[in-house]
């Protein structure tokens, strides 16, 4: 039987381009079409991940501006992140910049955190105001991973999830191979097991 691994805490920001829709599609298997507001909602999920089983803790919240001091709790808590954007929408793009700028103001070397870009809707190619290359210039800026996915279609769903925890995998491992461990390592040990997606 394979052993029990640490929850992994995921936190979504950015308003009204499907983060309840991917957790919902991912959690349960579903998608709804109509589009109800989120404060905040949490989720599990058991994934057979490594020979061991990750239980997922997702964190489902709020739009970016609704409620600015429990999106500053979530990022201060958490240490992995998914920053979500529709492909629809070239402004849920840019109300991106200042979570990530928060994140690094709140967590320092951002370079030590895992976390993916999403363009979500990428099953309304028509409707596309944001270029797969655009997020693809974001994630080298930001130094992140960054993958489109649709929640409808079930596009990439899982596999957001499954890089979620590659990418803590591969930090970890840098960790220990550096040997010494600097304040912000010790404190990454410390935290192991949280994730966070915005």
């Amino acid at each position: 039987m394979p052993e029990q691994s640490n929850d992994y805490r995921v936190v979504f920001g950015a308003g009204g381009v499907g983060k309840s829709s991917l957790v919902l599609r991912f959690v349960k298997g579903t998608f709804r079409e109509r589009y109800i507001p989120t404060i905040e909602d949490t989720y599990q999920q058991v994934i057979s991940y490594d020979k061991s089983i990750c239980t997922l803790q997702i964190t489902d919240t709020t739009g970016t501006h609704q409620f600015p001091a429990m999106q500053h709790l979530s990022i201060s808590k958490e240490h992995n992140f998914i920053l979500v954007y529709s492909i629809t929408s070239h402004q849920s793009l840019e109300e991106l910049r200042p979570i990530y700028e928060q994140i690094c103001q709140i967590k320092g070397d951002v370079e030590s955190i895992p976390i993916i870009l999403v363009g979500n809707k990428n099953d309304e190619n028509q409707n596309r105001e944001v270029e797969s290359s655009e997020g693809e210039a974001m994630d080298k800026k930001w130094k992140c991973a960054f993958m489109e996915t649709s929640a409808k279609l079930n596009h990439n769903v899982k596999e957001l999830f499954q890089e979620l925890l590659n990418l803590e995998k591969r930090r970890t491992v840098s960790l220990q191979i550096d040997g010494k461990k600097t304040k912000q390592q010790k404190r990454k040990e410390k935290l192991k097991g949280k994730c966070v997606v915005m």
